[in-house]
């Protein structure tokens, strides 16, 4: 059973390992029992217990029959949630079927929403056309330096005379 649990320290028993991740939790209002675990980020994975994922040494000892071939997601959508109610065994297909998408770009332009898969486009129409003007001017800007490192004419397609 612990034995599954990738990365987990080996004196861990199944009741040392409870005891171990609820002194390292606290209760939020919306009922999420966060896990505090090494390092000073929150709202992401946590480890503990020596390099195991909080969530999963979780789902083994409070709920059970843990499959190493499955993920297990949060219903909560909390990542460093391990209250038990909150967590289940998917597979990744399923899991990544459930993720959200946001419908505004990280720069709040509205994404389109693509008819035939269902979900909005990867990519927003107006950032797209943003980073081509900007990869145009870029491009602009080094051929002009290089044509006047040269010593181009400005219309002429030759090079100077006197070169090779």
């Amino acid at each position: 059973m612990l034995a599954d649990i990738t990365g987990l320290s080996r004196h861990f028993t199944p009741d040392s390992l409870r005891a171990h991740l609820l002194e390292r939790a606290t209760r939020t209002p919306d009922g999420c029992l966060i896990v505090h675990g090494y390092g000073a980020r929150r709202g992401t994975y946590q480890k503990v217990a020596g390099r195991a994922w909080a969530h999963i040494a979780a789902y083994v000892v409070f709920v059970g029959g843990y499959d190493p071939a499955l993920d297990i997601d949060h219903t909560c959508g909390v990542k460093d949630c391990i209250e038990p109610t909150h967590l289940r065994q998917v597979t990744h297909a399923e899991r990544c079927r459930d993720r959200r998408q946001r419908p505004y770009c990280r720069n709040g332009h509205v994404r389109e929403f693509d008819e035939t898969t269902g979900r909005y486009r990867r990519g927003c129409r107006a950032c797209n056309r943003e980073a081509q003007r900007r990869w145009r001017q870029r491009q602009a800007a080094e051929v002009a330096h290089a044509r006047a490192t040269a010593g181009w004419r400005r219309g002429a397609d030759v090079p100077p005379t006197g070169t090779p």
